[in-house]
């Protein structure tokens, strides 16, 4: 395998937990401006944690998993490719050993990341891969293609029902998720969106 063309993102376990910060990630991935990668041991973590705080049976994402997996046909990055590599890897979090071990396998350019301190840039830049958050990411493909974002974010905000979101509300609703980078351009494009 050469690679990818597209820039391609290792999504954390972390940024797919929070349904908004997922839902704003995932809808740019839609537009073609990034490759979005993940393992099934990230999407196992994400799920069991939603479960575990909301006190749901296993499988009850089951729904969210399988319509990321649909916008993102190219999601996984298979066990056996990132479990050769993780016995060599060194982070301050062993626990997120697995998740660089993805990105290298899966030839990402960075790890989108809420976990910053856990991915720090002298264990990353050797492979070519940096941690972003989710914000900066957002940001950075609202530079790269403003008005495609900006109709991305829209078509999100128009398939929340309940409650329905006006512009604002909506860019309330993403800077209470720690996208608040993200909220203040969505203001500043208010009419767009």
């Amino acid at each position: 395998m050469a690679g990818y063309a597209r820039y391609t993102a290792l999504l954390d376990a972390c940024v797919l937990f929070p349904v908004a910060v997922c839902d704003s990630l995932m809808s740019v991935a839609v537009t073609g401006l990034y490759a979005p990668k993940w393992t099934r041991r990230i999407e196992d973590e994400w799920t069991r944690s939603l479960e575990e705080k909301h006190g749901k049976p296993p499988g009850t994402y089951a729904a969210r998993r399988d319509a990321m997996r649909d916008a993102a046909p190219d999601w996984e990055v298979p066990e056996p490719s990132w479990t050769q590599i993780a016995g060599c890897l060194r982070l301050p979090d062993p626990d997120d050993v697995h998740v660089l071990a993805a990105a290298i396998a899966g030839h990402a350019d960075c790890i989108v990341t809420a976990n910053l301190k856990d991915f720090p840039e002298q264990a990353l830049a050797p492979f070519g891969i940096q941690a972003i958050h989710p914000d900066e990411f957002l940001i950075a493909q609202m530079d790269l293609d403003p008005l495609l974002v900006l109709a991305a974010f829209k078509e999100q905000r128009e398939r929340l029902k309940n409650p329905a979101y006006t512009p604002l509300a909506f860019a309330d609703a993403l800077e209470r998720n720690a996208l608040i980078l993200t909220a203040q351009r969505l203001r500043e494009a208010a009419a767009l969106i």
